[in-house]
Order: C-alpha cells, then sequence, then structure tokens
C-alpha cells in the first residue's frame, strides 16, 4: 500500500485540528507533523510543504499565500482552507459535486476550499443558474446561520466562557457592511452578475449550518417541484444530496453537527420558495471538504475516512 505523505500547515486551529482528527484514524496515510516548538518556524514549514504528497494549509489568508511561496517541489499538491486563492487563476475550486469540477480536482496541483457559508449557497444557487432557472442578473438575498466553532478559537472561548456576555444567549447576525470574505467566491462560483444580499447569524451551539435562500415566482423559470426535482437530479454522485425531511415541521441547524455531508432542499409554494442548505460548518463547511478533495485527488473513495 502507498503511504501518502500528509502535512497540515496550521494544525492547532480548529480546521486543522478537526482535519488532523480525521485523518489520524488513516492506515493509508502518513502525518507529517512539526513539533509544537516549530510549528512557526519557516525553514521547518518549508521543508515539510516540499517532502509532502499533499499539503493543507489552515491558515489566515496572508499566511496561507507565504506558505504557497515556500514550495518548490512541482508535485506537492496544495489544499488552501483560507480565503486566499478561491477566485484565483490557476487554483482549483473544491466542491466536485458541481459540474466538471470532480475531473479537474483529479489532477489539480492548487485547490482552493470553498468556505463554509459559500458552500450552502453555491450548493443552492449553481445548479440553478446552470439550468436557467434562475437569471444571472437576478438580485438574491441569503441568510446563513452558524454554530459558534465557525468563528474558531477566539469565538469558541467567548461562547463557553463562564461570565459571558448575556447578549451571546441569542443569536447575532454580523457582517453588517454587506462585505463578508465569501462574497466574492459566492457570486464567481455562481456566475452571478452581482453579490447576494448576505445576512450570516452566529447562534449558541456549537457546530451546524443552515444556509437559506429566499425566491419568488418573479425571479423563476420553473415551479417548486421543477426545482425539488432538479436538486434530485443534479446531485446523485458526492456529499450533497436532496433532503427535504423535517423534525416535526422544523429545521435545525444542528442536525449535521458532527457530519461531513450536506442535504439541499426546496421547501413553500409555486409563489414562495425558500432553497435551504444544511451541514457542518467544520465538515462539510471546512475540513470535511478538504478530505473529500484529497481523496478525490488521491484517488480513493471521497467519503474515506468522513462521517457521512
Amino acid at each position: 500500500m502507498t503511504m501518502h505523505k500528509i502535512f497540515i500547515d496550521g494544525s492547532a486551529g480548529t480546521t486543522g485540528l478537526r482535519i488532523r482528527e480525521r485523518l489520524s484514524e488513516r492506515r493509508d496515510l502518513e502525518l507529517m507533523i512539526l513539533p509544537d516548538e516549530l510549528r512557526k518556524d519557516t525553514a521547518a514549514r518549508s521543508e515539510m510543504l516540499n517532502k509532502s504528497d499533499i499539503s493543507f494549509l489552515c491558515l489566515p489568508d496572508q499566511a496561507a499565500i507565504e506558505a504557497v511561496s515556500l514550495i518548490e517541489n512541482p508535485d506537492t499538491v496544495v489544499i488552501d482552507t483560507s480565503t486566499a486563492h478561491r477566485t484565483a487563476d490557476g487554483w482549483t475550486y473544491g466542491m466536485p459535486e458541481l459540474t466538471g469540477l470532480r475531473e479537474q480536482l483529479k489532477t489539480a496541483t492548487r485547490i482552493a476550499n470553498p468556505g463554509c457559508h459559500a458552500s450552502g449557497f453555491i450548493a443552492l444557487v449553481r445548479p440553478l443558474v446552470e439550468l436557467g432557472i434562475i437569471q444571472k442578473d437576478i438580485a438574491l438575498s441569503c441568510f446563513s446561520l452558524t454554530g459558534y466553532s465557525g468563528g474558531g478559537k477566539k469565538m469558541i472561548a467567548e461562547y463557553e466562557a463562564q461570565d459571558r456576555d448575556p447578549l451571546f444567549d441569542a443569536p447575532r447576525i454580523y457582517a453588517l457592511g454587506q462585505s463578508h470574505k465569501h462574497l466574492p467566491e459566492m457570486k464567481r462560483v455562481c456566475g452571478l452578475d452581482q453579490d447576494p444580499v448576505f445576512s450570516p447569524i452566529v447562534a449558541d451551539y456549537y457546530s451546524g449550518m443552515e444556509v437559506s435562500v429566499p425566491v419568488t415566482r418573479d425571479i423563476l423559470s420553473a415551479s417548486l417541484k421543477d426545482i425539488q426535482t432538479a436538486y434530485r437530479d443534479y446531485y446523485k454522485s458526492g456529499l450533497i444530496r436532496y433532503d427535504d425531511s423535517t423534525e416535526g415541521g422544523l429545521i435545525s441547524a444542528s442536525a449535521f453537527s458532527g457530519r461531513d455531508d450536506m442535504a439541499v432542499a426546496a421547501y413553500g409554494n409555486d409563489d414562495r420558495i425558500t432553497l435551504i442548505a444544511r451541514f457542518d460548518n467544520l465538515g462539510k463547511g471546512a475540513s470535511g471538504a478538504a478530505i473529500q478533495n484529497m481523496n478525490i485527488r488521491l484517488g480513493l473513495d471521497e467519503a474515506e475516512g468522513l462521517i457521512v
């Protein structure tokens, strides 16, 4: 059995820790681990990056750009979980369920892992734009509810502090200036002419994400049933599926916590429809998607080592 060498640059962060946790159970991979005192040592990181078959970058944007500049080995495959390269030329967007991307990922050396909020929006909107059900010049809106782990270690500590602010008890809308870092990939990957009006919301639960896009008859060229059928036909392989089940008529944003797959659905009637994607912000929204991309690049079952 070939032992593929894997390096996680930034393994102390939330995304890196989840990747390391998932991969530590694998017997077909060799995890290359830097001791804690060398985690920020440029020479040590460079050596690991160049020795690896695949390197995950779980870093802030500028640090991810720097890490790529350290790589001289043309055979090293990079999977970047930061925002830095998601709309960059020469990088393959890491959502294999979208038309044509699975084949590209099989040979890509530079893979940009999708953002968490963006993953849900793109999974809902891209197929409908491709099929002409939504026109690319339409102005859309999006609401996205996430668990507090999406904010990383600092936010996790704030939410889990015993003396936290009572305002943390209720959901909080953020990115009020409509300049959220996921907007460029949401627009570009969906082929839209303009950014959606985007309202991300963080709430008092650890993980899980629920992305919703409301649409009305005047911007659609299809019925509710047509959209449901379109999703079922589009998502026949990969880790995204159609599932419009509910929990007693309600839909919990934490239903997919701890999992690495995603469910999309359409609810409502022919006049007013709500498109909803549910997944784990740390799973299909981050670490799970990154491992899925690694599996595809290595020619393995794309769900290997994942919880689906």
